[in-house]
């Protein structure tokens, strides 16, 4: 009963601080931060399932996401014919060349018995991985060579923006069943360094293969599940409910030009702030679903059988559990909720920006959210999203108004005034790990801890 009142006086707080953002920043700063407040809460869950139900260490979370936005671009985006046209054919036999090859590595490691099965994958693996470089060499240049400047690639399949979130899950999940395959029977440090290995491949892969993804040059412009600010801004619907809004504000004003104009700024902002609300409704049903399926899942045989794998695994192998296959399940699970909010953020973002994928803000940070939260509690997962989000974000803002308000009777000129407001973007970590060691002094088992289930 009092961890259900922690849930609700948690979650007051962080709902009371964001209205406070809009009511003295903006509501549009204050719907950005709670849309990306629930995305990052979606990449917590994921990764606390790995941890908090099952002990497993995944520090290749920022390649989980980066598939999740390569799905976007796969899915959503249109072909570019010409780039088909002037290397598709190449590109599809080296994908042919490159599922031969998988097929028959799996096929050798699980049916071949022989005690050269090793050097047998490593002669696959270097006979057909330069006849792929052969085909796919000349087609590549060519596809990067069409319209280098706006394209350059071969785009995508031209479907809905939401399909791809499920294509994104699909995709995290299979990369991280090869990963499981080869990583999870190590031991939990080598696993962490192997992941985190793994991920930066996935990133390099992104980065520089730019007949899939543009690389560097990056993809914009995508599809959204929600209206353009220009559409709305447009319509006739949209402009009478915000007439109908600010009705008393606008019979106010008695020239009939000011009104119009006053009338059209208001359209303007209300645009993005309705738009950002759109995205605020599904991520937040994202969000919610994931959750009930979440608690349902712990609650259990199954997630009695896995919090057992994760207290002694030793235990839990005499008493029959394939503790490697279980392992490799809730790998899957835990990294297709992160590859599906990788695809989330993209299309929030509205462009996918492969560079921007770094460890600090995409595995860290994300782990930073876990253990503040509260390991193992799909609750305290959430909070330590909105948490360390908010934190992260208004901290800047934070540090400004204090510098200002503690020398408001400083010249602007003096050197030390000047160089702690020159200095505002690292305040964001000190507070980060001032708030973690304050957590793990006082509540080293987070803010929601995990709580006990009877059965």
């Amino acid at each position: 009963m009092k961890n259900n009142l922690d849930i609700k006086i948690a979650f007051t707080i962080m709902g009371l601080l964001i209205m406070l953002v809009g009511f003295f920043q903006s509501w549009g700063v204050a719907l950005s931060i709670l849309n990306l407040c629930l995305i990052s809460s979606v990449m917590s869950m994921g990764v606390n399932m790995q941890w908090g139900y099952s002990g497993l260490i995944n520090f290749g979370v920022m390649g989980f996401l980066a598939i999740g936005g390569l799905a976007v671009i796969v899915i959503s985006v249109p072909p570019v014919y010409a780039a088909w046209d002037a290397g598709g054919t190449g590109i599809i036999m080296s994908g042919l060349l490159l599922a031969a090859l998988v097929y028959a590595v799996f096929y050798v490691h699980s049916k071949v018995t022989s005690k050269y099965k090793n050097y047998i994958i490593f002669v696959l693996v270097i006979s057909i991985v330069p006849i792929m470089k052969v085909v796919s060499g000349p087609s590549i240049h060519a596809i990067e060579s069409i319209d280098a400047a706006t394209s350059g690639y071969l785009g995508g399949f031209n479907m809905p923006i939401i399909f791809s979130w499920f294509v994104g899950a699909l995709l995290a999940a299979f990369v991280a069943f090869v990963t499981g395959k080869v990583c999870l029977g190590l031991r939990s440090d080598y696993l962490a360094i192997a992941t985190l290995l793994i991920s930066g491949i996935v990133i390099t892969i992104v980065k520089h293969e730019e007949w899939l993804t543009r690389g560097v040059k990056n993809v914009i412009g995508l599809k959204r599940p929600a209206p353009y600010e220009v559409d709305l801004q447009n319509s006739d619907w949209f402009i009478g409910m915000i007439e109908s809004i600010y009705s008393s504000r606008l019979s106010k004003i008695t020239d009939i030009d000011q009104q119009m104009a006053t009338l059209k700024e208001l359209v303007i902002s209300s645009s993005g702030v309705f738009v950002k609300l759109c995205f605020s409704l599904i991520f937040a049903v994202v969000l919610i679903t994931l959750l009930i399926f979440s608690e349902k899942a712990l609650r259990s045989p199954w997630g009695r059988m896995m919090r057992a794998i994760r207290d002694n695994e030793d235990a839990a192998k005499a008493m029959g559990k394939n503790v490697v296959k279980r392992h490799l399940h809730i790998f899957m699970i835990g990294s297709a909720i992160i590859g599906f909010a990788g695809a989330m953020l993209v299309t929030y973002d509205g462009l996918f920006t492969p560079a921007s994928f770094q460890p600090l803000r995409y595995t860290f940070l994300i782990w930073v959210m876990v253990l503040l939260g509260g390991t193992g509690n799909n609750y305290g997962a959430i909070l330590g999203g909105f948490v360390v989000w908010f934190i992260w974000i208004e901290s800047a803002p934070l540090a400004l108004f204090l510098i200002n308000t503690l020398l408001s009777q400083v010249d602007n000129a003096n050197e030390v005034k000047k160089h702690l407001i020159d200095s505002i973007p690292y305040f964001r970590y000190l507070m980060m790990g001032l708030g973690l060691l304050l957590v793990m002094r006082y509540r080293p088992k987070g803010l929601l801890p995990e709580k006990i289930i009877k059965n």
